[in-house]
């Protein structure tokens, strides 16, 4: 098993996707630190080492769905790592979600599925609150 105090989950309950990673870890045996980063979001430099440890900059963790990223016009290519950033600080719900950060890879686990892969024991056969089966071994 994981060392679990090691594994952290930046959570929003109201998303599906977020809420099966957390039952994923929970069928695994983890009790990961849940982070609900809507209550409390990231600092600047909890953000900028998150998307570190990511890789590839800010634009892939950044949310559109159900947020206010066309009204400030953030697909703008011209805008740097720093304005996007600030506007993940101002607007947490631009970040999207679930992010999962283990002792040795973070990673923005969309689809849940993908958390099965970043642990040691996952749990073999889980049903997603859709119905859908996922299978470890095919993660």
């Amino acid at each position: 098993m994981t060392d679990s105090t090691r594994i952290t989950l930046y959570h929003n309950p109201a998303c599906g996707t977020s809420r099966n990673v957390l039952a994923m870890l929970k069928a695994s045996g983890e009790t990961p630190e849940v982070i609900e980063y809507l209550v409390t979001p990231p600092t600047r430099e909890t953000l900028e080492a998150l998307i570190t440890a990511m890789g590839g900059g800010p634009r892939p963790l950044l949310r559109r769905k159900g947020t206010p990223f066309d009204e400030l016009g953030l697909e703008n290519s011209a805008l740097s790592d720093a304005e996007l950033i600030d506007a993940m600080l101002a607007h947490p719900i631009l970040i999207n979600r679930p992010v999962v950060v283990t002792p040795t890879v973070t990673r923005l686990c969309r689809p849940s599925e993908v958390v099965l892969a970043l642990l040691d024991n996952p749990v073999a056969e889980y049903t997603k609150e859709d119905g859908d089966v996922v299978h470890a071994s095919k993660a």
